[in-house]
């Protein structure tokens, strides 16, 4: 595995991240599609708490203390009851760089880790930790497509009455 590598991804998504969502109103980031997927809004605010609550501290526990358990996490839940969608999305960015620096410091620090080092997870089944950490890096991806799309959708939704089919389709 290729650790630096996958270190120096995250450290970029804390870059990237701003620079998607420079320009976007506070509107357009609590728009939620037809379909009631997260809003851009929602997302970022997912990052932040999978910065704190999951990818970190579970990392962090497999690597320190692999038999002891997780703390329970309720991604969807959390959507709802930390009222994501009403916070404000330069702030949320704001916190999401700040958290993201702090993971990359605490991830660029470690010596001599043993990245087969595992958790027995009740619905995965062994989880070592280069498995999460791989997991980590991949989980920022699935966001920007989830971001891009989101933007994708609100082109759609302000190019009425006009079509975007010269453009290709979203795959």
């Amino acid at each position: 595995m290729e650790v630096a590598k996958l270190i120096a991804s995250m450290e970029c998504f804390a870059n990237t991240l701003p620079v998607m969502l420079q320009g976007t109103s506070n509107e357009d980031a609590a728009w939620k599609p037809p379909n009631g997927n997260w809003s851009i809004l929602e997302i970022v605010c997912h990052l932040i708490d999978e910065e704190i609550e999951d990818f970190h501290i579970r990392l962090k526990l497999t690597l320190e203390q692999p038999g002891v358990p997780w703390p329970e996490w309720d991604p969807e839940g959390c959507a709802v009851s930390r009222k994501y969608n009403d916070r404000n999305l330069a702030l949320i960015i704001e916190e999401f760089v700040k958290k993201r620096g702090e993971s990359v410091i605490w991830l660029k620090q470690l010596s001599d880790v043993d990245w087969n080092t595992s958790y027995h997870h009740p619905n995965f089944g062994s989880l070592s930790a280069g498995n999460l950490l791989a997991s980590w890096v991949a989980h920022d991806q699935l966001h920007v497509r989830q971001i891009a799309k989101r933007k994708f959708e609100m082109i759609v939704r302000d190019s009425s009455p006009y079509d975007i089919a010269y453009a290709g389709g979203w795959e």
